[in-house]
């Protein structure tokens, strides 16, 4: 299997033959971009330092926006609770015990503006985690910017909108592959003209890295899924210069430094070559893989959980070391619970303390020509390569997640690693090796257990004063643009403004679309 390589324990010029430092490597801004998309990366500006939030209901993660704002964040990242996720109101069935636990319930217009509430949208970057509705939650947000006057050209920031590896890794879809593809080109066109400086999707490896795969997976499934989007947008209409430079990525930050740094190199240069190459993109944006990254959640331990602000801090190393665009370091206590603010607040000292006294990025791309870096990055590009043609030999990704073969991979992959820990060939410090017979206990974030039931009374108080038929007249738009193929934004935005939930717009979505219904593999 592609990935499974060890690394050597020593790396010499012997190892780069056939590479040739001007093709393989260029100048950082230059294509292949393997050193980086800026000329001058964290010496002409340095990347955003994002805190992924959200808890309880709105107020609770305004109030932690701002703590964060203040700590010196410089930008949002907005973690949405599984109701929300999924297309479920605070008071459906569903959502019974669910509601802001995993992060911020949001199910209407109200909740968005309480979210934000004096917090200026258009000079601040937000990212938005969310997928089966992130149509919806764009157009909340664009609501609610509307209403307080920003200026929606100007709005800046990413909503994930990344639904292939929902299918492979995470699980929170609502629809059949293929409608919910039609909804995310229908982003893409949407906001290309309404919110031009939008990043339109984060595709993202981070959730399959989670799952168990590879790091060589990570790069060959997510720019596969990339590969999907451009074509399934190309086949909709749109010209590849008009989406391309607005397509971002998402990865993880895992504990092997070195492979981990030259994983981030890899992706760059072969997403390059892909862009230039099979969809003949002219833009010079169109080639550049513009990535975020967070820190690794799977290897964060319950077990002596100040060892994981080492761990961060290794990965959010890698992570710049890297080249990436924005960073989240995790808080140290989240095998336990939502972060504290102490917690957040030492995760993005670390970014600080990496940007301001590390010195490494006084320096663009320092890692350049080592011996060990190039080759790893070199190893990578082959075994993705490898898994691209097995990937086309089953029909293309989409196929490839339809029949389940995407999924089997990663779950070979994680069942591989856990056999390690579990034997002890592979150490996690504090787990199975170097214990403690007792562990002491740490403050943890608790959800006040009362905020399920003010959620729910909130939302039906919105349905008991919203005008009536001018909401039906919107809900019945969205199913009419479903039916008739026309872009969907325009009429989920109307529906937002109409005083529509998210549950309710999903619903009617899924009157027209139905619900994917995953197959089991034995």
């Amino acid at each position: 299997m592609p990935g499974d390589s060890k690394p050597k324990p020593l790396y010499t010029a012997d190892d780069l033959a056939g590479f040739v430092a001007e093709r393989d490597l260029g100048f950082p801004g230059e294509f292949p971009f393997t050193r980086g998309i800026q000329p001058t990366m964290y010496r002409g500006r340095l990347w955003t330092m994002r805190q992924y939030a959200g808890m309880g209901d709105a107020e609770e993660s305004n109030a932690r926006y701002k703590f964060l704002l203040a700590q010196g964040t410089a930008g949002l990242s907005v973690a949405f609770d599984l109701p929300t996720q999924i297309g479920y109101d605070s008071d459906d069935a569903m959502a019974l015990g669910e509601v802001g636990k995993v992060g911020v319930a949001i199910d209407s217009i109200e909740d968005m503006e309480r979210l934000f509430e004096g917090i200026p949208l258009d000079r601040i970057s937000t990212s938005m985690t969310i997928n089966a509705t992130a149509s919806i939650l764009l157009a909340l947000y664009v609501a609610v910017a509307r209403r307080t006057g920003a200026d929606v050209k100007k709005l800046a920031g990413t909503v994930q909108n990344d639904i292939l590896k929902e299918y492979i890794a995470r699980g929170t879809y609502i629809y059949p592959v293929r409608h919910a593809m039609r909804i995310v080109t229908d982003l893409f066109a949407w906001a290309g003209e309404q919110v031009p400086e939008w990043n339109t999707i984060s595709i993202s490896g981070y959730h399959m890295r989670e799952a168990g795969s590879t790091a060589v997976q990570e790069v060959a499934f997510t720019l596969a899924n990339g590969m999907a989007y451009v074509q399934a947008a190309m086949d909709a209409g749109l010209e590849v210069d008009a989406f391309a430079p607005r397509l971002s990525f998402f990865f993880n930050a895992h504990n092997n430094f070195l492979e981990e740094v030259a994983k981030f190199r890899a992706a760059r240069k072969i997403w390059a070559g892909i862009m230039r190459e099979r969809f003949g993109a002219k833009n010079p944006r169109s080639w550049m893989l513009r990535f975020h990254t967070q820190t690794a959640g799977s290897t964060l331990t319950a077990q002596q959980p100040e060892n994981n602000i080492v761990r961060t801090a290794i990965q959010a190393l890698a992570a710049v070391l890297g080249g990436t665009q924005s960073l989240h370091t995790n808080g140290y206590d989240e095998a336990l619970a939502l972060p504290t603010e102490e917690a957040a607040r030492i995760a993005l000292r670390t970014q600080q303390i990496i940007a301001c006294e590390s010195g490494v990025a006084n320096s663009v791309d320092p890692v350049a020509g080592s011996y060990c870096i190039e080759s790893l990055t070199l190893r990578i590009e082959e075994e993705v390569a490898e898994y691209f043609q097995r990937i086309e030999a089953l029909g293309g990704m989409l196929a490839a997640i339809e029949r389940g073969w995407v999924q089997q991979e990663i779950q070979n992959a994680a069942y591989k690693y856990q056999r390690a820990v579990d034997t002890g060939e592979a150490t996690v410090v504090g787990v199975n090796r170097f214990t403690r017979d007792e562990e002491p206990g740490i403050p943890t974030q608790r959800i006040d257990e009362a905020l399920e039931r003010r959620q729910v009374e909130r939302v039906r108080a919105l349905r008991a004063k919203r005008d009536a038929a001018r909401w039906q007249a919107a809900l019945d738009g969205v199913r009419d643009a479903a039916r008739n193929g026309a872009n969907l934004m325009p009429a989920i935005l109307d529906a937002a403004e109409s005083y529509a939930t998210v549950g309710e717009i999903a619903s009617t979505l899924r009157e027209v679309f139905g619900e994917y219904e995953e197959s089991v593999r034995i």
